[in-house]
């Protein structure tokens, strides 16, 4: 008997290290696209002089990312469920590499909006994927806390990839920055070539789309779709213009800005590991409801802030960019678990386009509240403010009205 608990124990503790190995590399793999998304914004002056670019054009470098993800979402899942999972994921990755290592490569601004467009189309999937795997290889009771560890990769790429990728730009060119990141994109691929298990495959249907046919028809997978839509929604109408409000209306500086981005970045990385764990211990639906009724009252301060000293606005920032990217995390749960496995991949590669178009969208709504005064401050940042919390409150409403699936993965 002493030898049957032994061999259990040691197996259990062989599970556990291949899966603190697996969200490893889950995570690196999303270190990597999201900095390659977001190292773009920060190069805006570099790129415009070195490519004689305008700001419109610099705007549809950065929107092509996104509109490339949104529309590469939409068409992979009609037939994302019809792969393995392993597969497809190294094979995305392995062409998002490619991609990045591209526009570091690229000569002119034509090649790098193609490039650019690559790296977002095959980028998009890949998020998507990468909360497959967590939905298909880690255990319900576990799932919220390895999709913390996925997501607070975001965080660590503001605080420390974004920095030293603007360090490589402002020593060796910006094309640099991006050949960095395809370098360490392909470690990251070779570790989950080697971690990421073969998982079962689950075919939707004999044809594609049949799956997206199957997702829709679910009302409860609307519902799923419709809760994201309004976090991204929410979280976009504020945040792009974040800095510029900090600096026109709050009165700080330029310089300034790293200071708080580090800081809020690093509370964000940590928020979003303890909040995964605590969602699997109190419930999903329990701590999102939680995380988005506290960052409401965040939101509504961080919009209406006049102009303060630097060492009175850091906590308030940090606040904030603390709870918006924690308060993901529960809610990633939630619509991993809104599925089953056999039709999960079409229904987060949905999610994840809904997601894409609904930050734009917003983005873009965010511009028509907000103006620019004679004297160079922003005015309607504070209705943009009330418009996010307001649907935070609706996500809040919409999180206990999901039913999640907790069989075991691979059921």
């Amino acid at each position: 008997m002493e030898i049957a608990a032994t061999a259990a124990a040691q197996e259990t503790h062989r599970t556990g290290r291949q899966e603190r190995w697996l969200v490893f590399a889950l995570a690196g793999i999303q270190f990597s696209h999201i900095l390659d998304f977001m190292v773009v914004m920060p190069l805006g002056p570099v790129l415009m002089e070195a490519l004689a670019i305008d700001a419109r054009q610099f705007a549809l470098l950065v929107s092509i990312y996104t509109l490339a993800a949104a529309g590469s979402g939409l068409a992979a899942a009609g037939f994302i469920d019809l792969f393995g999972r392993k597969g497809l994921l190294l094979g995305l990755f392995a062409l998002f590499c490619l991609a990045t290592l591209a526009c570091g490569l690229a000569p002119d601004y034509s090649t790098l909006l193609l490039a650019r467009a690559l790296a977002g189309a095959f980028g998009g999937v890949l998020a998507a994927m990468l909360q497959t795997v967590i939905g298909d290889a880690i255990p319900f009771e576990r799932r919220a806390r390895a999709s913390g560890a996925v997501m607070a990769a975001t965080s660590l790429a503001g605080v420390l990839g974004v920095p030293l990728s603007l360090l490589v730009a402002a020593t060796f060119g910006w094309q640099w920055p991006f050949v960095a990141i395809a370098a360490v994109a392909a470690l990251f691929w070779a570790l989950a070539a080697r971690h990421v298990p073969r998982l079962p495959r689950h075919p939707a249907g004999p044809r594609p789309f049949a799956g997206m046919a199957a997702v829709l028809r679910e009302r409860n997978h609307w519902v799923a779709l419709l809760f994201m839509a309004l976090g991204a929604f929410s979280t976009f109408t504020v945040m792009p213009y974040l800095t510029l409000h900090l600096v026109r209306n709050v009165g700080l500086g330029v310089g300034d800005m790293p200071l708080i981005y580090a800081l809020g970045g690093l509370g964000g990385f940590l928020g979003a590991r303890w909040i995964g764990g605590l969602a699997d211990r109190a419930g999903k639906a329990r701590i999102y409801r939680l995380a988005g009724l506290l960052s409401i009252p965040a939101i509504l301060l961080q919009t209406h802030l006049p102009a303060l000293a630097l060492g009175w606005v850091l906590p308030c920032a940090m606040v904030f960019l603390t709870l918006m990217p924690a308060r993901a995390v529960p809610a990633m749960a939630i619509a991993i678990s809104a599925v089953p496995p056999p039709v999960r991949g079409t229904f987060l590669s949905l999610s994840a386009a809904v997601q894409q178009l609904a930050c734009s969208a917003a983005a873009y709504a965010g511009g028509l509240l907000i103006a620019e005064a004679a004297d160079g401050t922003l005015s309607g940042y504070g209705t943009a403010g009330w418009l996010a919390a307001a649907l935070t409150g609706a996500t809040v409403l919409l999180a206990g009205r999901i039913r999640m699936h907790v069989r075991p993965p691979g059921a």
